[in-house]
């Protein structure tokens, strides 16, 4: 395997960065969203040929998720798709959404768990555009949305939000501030009724984790989020914009708990389990459109083995704890 392939997420640079965003936005917003998509097709082949990186992790994922071979036409395809998403992302933090096809599917789980003064944190994964639940929150306005947001980590995005949507940008909570700052701002959110949103496929360096099964081999994901889930004692829902191709989103939410409560001497298999039900979600939308998957990373190196991540209960510290079933696998 080459040895880049190993590489942590947080380690590669921002994908586009500020010159492709700026692109994006100006052609975008100033000629239009089909003119800026004809420029989709070379920003493909530039990526295909000028990123190796990428393009082997999506030869490896797709492999997994097809269960054969890729073509490059289905590796072109699937970059294609991120850059279609990244393109669409401008037009919905700038509001813009009649031009939109956003088929809701499972609104009632979320609403019926929403209360002026409890929200309820929505978990995502970086599949799809979590951004077009702003069509969604839309037919809300009196509801905040409160996403947490590494700005250190994504300096191009963070600064393209400040630009097309300020109000979003103050809404923010800053995921490179201390692990205290980020629970106790999200309570804050929770307790303002906001829908507090959590990418939970990913955890940041040395972070703790528990392995469980996904796609068929054991992968590593973050613990953190679902004991915020049990501090907070906020509903949890399950959020996923899955992108179809043209104008099309279908974007789903189901209901994952109405309050977690983790007995301390279970909290290991309890959390490992929670965490295995959140990733059987994922890899069900996954294995239904594959070409939506968008960890631009070598997703199943373990980093670390051994360990109990989640006894501790630190939402932010820890080693990577083996469990589920086989115990080998590879890719994105």
């Amino acid at each position: 395997m080459d040895r880049h392939m190993s590489s942590h997420w947080s380690e590669r640079p921002e994908g586009g960065g500020w010159f492709a965003l700026w692109l994006i936005r100006t052609i975008g917003l100033g000629l239009g969203r089909s003119v800026a998509r004809s420029l989709l097709y070379p920003i493909t082949l530039y990526f295909y040929f000028r990123r190796p990186f990428e393009r082997r992790v999506s030869y490896a994922f797709l492999q997994r998720a097809f269960g054969r071979p890729a073509s490059a036409w289905q590796v072109m395809r699937h970059i294609h798709r991120f850059a279609s998403t990244i393109l669409d992302r401008v037009f919905l933090l700038a509001d813009r959404f009649a031009r939109f096809d956003v088929r809701i599917h499972g609104l009632d789980e979320l609403t019926s768990r929403m209360r002026p003064e409890r929200g309820v944190l929505l978990l995502g994964a970086h599949v799809g555009s979590f951004e077009v639940l702003r069509v969604a929150a839309a037919e809300r306005p009196d509801v905040k949305v409160r996403v947490v947001l590494d700005t250190q980590q994504t300096p191009a995005l963070t600064e393209l939000l400040h630009a097309l949507n300020p109000e979003i940008a103050r809404n923010v909570i800053d995921a490179s501030r201390p692990g205290t700052e980020i629970v106790l701002a999200l309570g804050e959110a929770i307790g303002e009724g906001a829908l507090a949103t959590l990418l939970a496929d990913r955890a940041r360096p040395h972070e703790a984790t528990v392995v469980v099964d996904f796609l068929g081999a054991p992968a590593a994901f973050p613990v953190a989020p679902f004991l915020i889930g049990s501090v907070l004692k906020a509903p949890i829902v399950l959020c996923f914009g899955m992108y179809r191709g043209g104008n099309r989103y279908d974007l789903y939410f189901e209901a994952f708990a109405d309050e977690l409560t983790l007995a301390r001497r279970e909290r290991g298999a309890e959390t490992r389990a929670l965490v295995q039900r959140y990733a059987a979600r994922l890899e069900h939308h996954v294995r239904h459109d594959p070409y939506n998957w968008f960890n631009w990373h070598d997703f199943w190196k373990l980093e670390s083995e051994g360990g109990d991540a989640t006894a501790a209960g630190e939402p932010a510290l820890g080693k990577c704890e083996r469990a589920g079933p086989s115990m080998s696998g590879r890719a994105t």
